[in-house]
């Protein structure tokens, strides 16, 4: 890929797949993961988000072209965005959080037990009993969230303005909450907004023909796209950024 984007080669469109993205700005990126304790959970996490904020961007141009809007407004086109510009940016911190609401990496929350027998809104718990969390559902049930199924990173600076996801909000809890939630939330959280904006800002992105991306899902510890996400890339900064 390297190759590819640099020198006279530089205005050729591509075809590549989201890991790959991510191993290109690996050189940015590489403090972020090395500045945090979570590697064993935060890498699967950030690409899983990634990829499915950038399967909801290609399926919604306009979305996509307001992120990049935002991002030649706060940053412009003579530099590349750095994680200090990520807290100006937003929009696009809208649709991570439309994102992890849509597709949370994990559908069920840590396996959590109770200690001592109990009465919740009217249901006898006995102690011992195990209790999985639906985050997935939760997510998208219609009495919380309004067109659970569609995008709309716009709820997020309107209706649903301060809904964080840090578990805080159980309408929004894709890492789960409490001591036993995701330890990847700090490296998702800081690695999937920076590197959607390093995506966003740098290329022009386009699906590889007119059908919509499959959004269909895999079930299973993480919510996996069930087919690769493969995009058309162009750079739209000058190429010397690219060297």
């Amino acid at each position: 890929m390297t190759t590819i984007l640099k020198g006279a080669k530089l205005i050729k469109i591509v075809t590549i797949s989201v890991s790959q993205l991510i191993k290109f700005f690996s050189h940015i990126l590489v403090r972020l993961f090395v500045a945090t304790g979570v590697l064993a959970a935060g890498p699967d996490t950030t690409i899983v988000t990634s990829t499915w904020t950038l399967s909801l961007l290609l399926n919604s141009y306009e979305s996509l072209k307001k992120a990049q809007d935002e991002l030649d407004a706060h940053v412009g086109k003579n530099r590349w965005v750095q994680e200090s510009d990520i807290k100006n940016l937003v929009y696009l911190q809208a649709i991570v959080k439309e994102a992890l609401c849509l597709y949370p990496a994990g559908p069920l929350a840590v396996p959590h037990e109770s200690m001592e027998d109990c009465t919740i809104s009217g249901y006898d718990i006995p102690k011992g009993t195990r209790l999985l969390l639906n985050i997935w559902k939760i997510h998208h049930d219609p009495n919380i969230w309004p067109n659970p199924h569609e995008f709309k990173p716009e709820r997020f600076l309107t209706t649903h303005k301060d809904v964080d996801v840090k578990g805080n909000h159980f309408e929004l809890i894709p890492f789960g909450s409490g001591r036993r939630m995701c330890p990847g939330i700090s490296l998702t959280l800081q690695v999937v907004p920076f590197v959607i904006a390093l995506l966003l800002q740098g290329f022009n992105i386009k699906r590889p023909s007119d059908e919509p991306i499959d959004m269909s899902e895999i079930f299973g510890l993480t919510v996996l796209k069930a087919s690769p996400l493969e995009v058309l890339l162009a750079p739209r900064l000058a190429p010397v950024l690219y060297e």
